[in-house]
């Protein structure tokens, strides 16, 4: 792909993206604006909002704070939580700190992208989970502990996967 291709292809869709966020972040932004560290707060608003971050909606962001793109993309990429994808229904995270590594955190990961078809920051075919590995979870105690949704699981066994994934299932 040529470079006019590129800024051809990123002029359509950042006007295809008109429109995309809602008057609330719109709100949130103007607000946030002159504000130091404003950028991580407002990116947080958006993928609260949004599960991720819309690439539509990132042009946007971008042209309210009169700041680059690349700026935004920068911010995005370096911290872990932003996602640029939209995630599964249920998000998993496994925890790879010291503890859970030690004591079984990477057969549980293992395990997951067997049962699952999928491997690590990946989404299922049916938008149903997503899978991440990430760094301590501050349950130390409890290892390992893997996350989905929010709720804890702790001294996780790999025979318990099934039935743990199992509740969050949508009813068929």
């Amino acid at each position: 792909m040529t470079w006019e291709t590129l800024v051809s292809t990123a002029a359509k869709e950042k006007h295809a993206g008109n429109g995309k966020l809602t008057p609330e972040l719109k709100a949130f932004i103007a607000t946030w604006k002159a504000r130091p560290g404003n950028l991580v707060m407002i990116l947080h608003r958006v993928q609260e909002t949004y599960g991720f971050i819309p690439r539509q909606v990132a042009f946007e962001v971008a042209d309210l704070l009169e700041i680059p793109l690349a700026k935004i993309y920068g911010v995005v990429t370096f911290y872990n939580f932003f996602k640029l994808k939209k995630p599964g229904r249920n998000i998993i995270q496994v925890c790879m700190g010291t503890a859970c590594y030690l004591r079984g955190g990477d057969d549980l990961l293992q395990e997951l992208e067997e049962i699952l078809g999928i491997g690590v920051n990946a989404t299922t075919a049916d938008d149903e989970f997503s899978l991440e590995a990430v760094r301590c979870l501050g349950c130390c105690g409890l290892a390992p502990v893997m996350v989905i949704n929010g709720d804890i699981y702790g001294k996780v066994e790999t025979a318990g996967l099934p039935a743990i994934l199992n509740k969050y299932r949508k009813a068929s």
